[in-house]
């Protein structure tokens, strides 16, 4: 299917229309995927990238670390339940949309021109926002209060998340100018990567920094969880258990394998040593790049987008890592990697690489261009909301906890407990 084509089924699938009629009886197996794929993403982020977070911070902060994203993640559902499905997917303009599921009333039997119920719907999209915001708090750990993240997270979700992810998925005023994301690498790893860069500019640096953190086997068993979670992500936005489906999630695994050989290599070229934690960091940034085009590209094309992302993000390490405090690598990542998988979505969607091809009024230049100006206003946008939304929230709540307090650690001083007890 030509990614045009498919995007555009993609977008008449999940845009209502009250006019359209809808299929009589849900399928139980697209349902069924589809629920699979979102309990998967559920995975990535509880327990995946707590226990990655927590592995790569001191041990004094570990616990906080957890806490700050079971309490993202709480707040992120409650606002998609109350006003972001319905802001992002209900009928409205092509900048936002409207009311008529707030609180997620009159949902449908089934989603309009779906085989699965609204609910499954509803419930796979909430899985994506949880990715998403609870990638934030690995950037900016062990220095920002947990009281400043809760009401953080409710602003981020309406004033970036909400708006890029109707802008591109449902039809949006991206999605017009022919911006192309399957599954992602731009609402979902770069919103939350250059969130991120936003928020350590605004936050500074860590007074001690960590060193890399105090178990490698949790960030390592975390980042596994993490790899195997966002299968779903891809996999679901095939909006049903097809070829489409089986087809990105053999591309998903194939860039994160392509990128962690070539990250591994690159630390063993640049450092005499490849480092455990770097064969995970390639696979993810691997699996942001080809989110945006999972199901569009071919095997070859996917195997070099997760080359390439690997190359990007590495280089972008090691030039800007000792100058951007982000402790996760959740802007290296995630942010240039899915930055880096949106501008190759055109070049390898095309036969001569493997991929699915463009319409026949689709011109590849034009495809590329209007992709990298989508690229560039993500980036924008994901950047100037965080810190709109930071700052409100700080003129209430300070961002930042106290020097003592920053010492001792967030565990204790925060939760009056800690993460690991040796008596």
């Amino acid at each position: 299917m030509r990614p045009y084509a498919a995007l555009s089924l993609i977008f008449l699938l999940v845009a209502p229309d009250a006019a359209r009629a809808q299929v009589a009886v849900a399928d139980s197996g697209d349902t069924a995927w589809m629920m699979l794929c979102a309990l998967l993403m559920f995975a990535a982020a509880l327990p995946g990238l707590m226990l990655r977070h927590a592995g790569q911070v001191n041990v004094r902060n570990a616990l906080s670390v957890m806490a700050q994203g079971a309490g993202v993640a709480a707040v992120a559902s409650i606002g998609w339940a109350i006003a972001g499905y319905s802001l992002v997917y209900a009928p409205g303009s092509e900048w936002l949309g409207g009311g008529g599921n707030l609180l997620l009333a009159n949902l449908g039997q089934l989603r309009d021109g779906l085989t699965v119920p609204e609910s499954a719907f509803v419930l796979f999209q909430l899985a994506a926002v949880l990715v998403a915001a609870c990638l934030l708090v690995g950037g900016v750990a062990e220095r920002t209060r947990i009281g400043w993240f809760l009401p953080f997270t409710l602003l981020w979700l309406l004033l970036v998340y909400v708006p890029v992810a109707h802008a591109v998925w449902a039809g949006g005023w991206l999605a017009g100018l022919g911006v192309m994301d399957f599954a992602g690498g731009l609402v979902v790893h770069m919103v939350a990567g250059f969130s991120v860069l936003a928020l350590v500019l605004i936050v500074g640096p860590r007074r001690e920094p960590s060193g890399g953190g105090h178990s490698m086997v949790l960030s390592m068993a975390g980042s596994a969880l993490v790899w195997i979670g966002l299968s779903g992500l891809v996999g679901g936005w095939a909006l049903g258990a097809t070829d489409d489906a089986a087809t990105a999630l053999l591309n998903h695994h194939l860039a994160a394998c392509a990128a962690a050989l070539t990250w591994a290599l690159l630390d063993r070229l640049l450092s005499a040593r490849s480092s455990a934690s770097g064969i995970l960091s390639g696979a993810l940034a691997g699996i942001a790049a080809i989110a945006a085009s999972a199901a569009l590209v071919g095997t070859g094309g996917a195997m070099l987008i997760g080359v390439i992302a690997a190359l990007a993000s590495r280089i972008a390490a090691a030039i800007v890592g000792r100058r951007v405090d982000d402790g996760a690598g959740i802007f290296l990542i995630h942010g240039v990697g899915g930055a880096t998988g949106a501008l190759l979505l055109p070049v390898f969607a095309l036969p001569l690489f493997g991929g699915v091809g463009f319409d026949a009024d689709v011109h590849f230049s034009s495809a590329l261009i209007y992709q990298a100006i989508g690229v560039l206003i993500v980036a924008l946008w994901a950047m100037v909301g965080s810190a709109i939304a930071a700052l409100i929230v700080s003129i209430i709540i300070p961002m930042r906890v106290d020097a003592p307090m920053e010492a001792a650690g967030l565990d204790a001083a925060q939760h009056g407990q800690q993460g690991w007890d040796f008596r």
